[in-house]
């Protein structure tokens, strides 16, 4: 590689929105003559309370026929009480109506593992020592 070149090496702990859109854009410019779809469409599903403030949700998206659940969080008074099999039924719907046979996720040995195998979701492979002491899974589960 020549360093002569008019590029810029950056390294980013906080990388712009705009900045990540355009490394999906090309990505999926990329794979649509191979996929015949667009892939990576955002998709959230919020939970907020009576004043409009977030108490929980679950934010992923939409990547051709694959649902893919990235973030889930439910505040702590709410937990136990069905909101957050609420929450996972409602993107699981959105991502039938986009499209989406499958949904995948990942969660660790001190999350939510029983939680999502109570909603049909199987692991489908394991990270060990992912942090040290722990186990990372990967976890499926197909919608039709």
């Amino acid at each position: 590689m020549s360093s002569d070149l008019p590029y810029t090496l950056t390294i980013e702990d906080a990388p712009r929105a705009e900045d990540v859109s355009a490394l999906a854009k090309g990505l999926d410019e990329h794979a649509l003559p191979h996929t015949g779809a667009q892939g990576f469409r955002p998709l959230g599903v919020f939970l907020r309370d009576e004043g409009g403030a977030l108490v929980g949700g679950a934010w992923g998206y939409v990547n051709w026929n694959w649902l893919f659940v990235n973030l889930v969080w439910l505040a702590e008074p709410l937990r136990g009480e069905g909101h957050g099999a609420r929450l996972m039924a409602a993107m699981e719907d959105a991502g039938r109506s986009r499209g989406c046979r499958h949904v995948h996720l990942d969660t660790f040995s001190w999350q939510a593992r029983p939680f999502y195998e109570r909603l049909g979701y199987e692991v489908f492979a394991t990270l060990d020592d992912y942090p040290p002491g722990h186990q990372h899974f990967f976890m499926r589960k197909r919608l039709v």
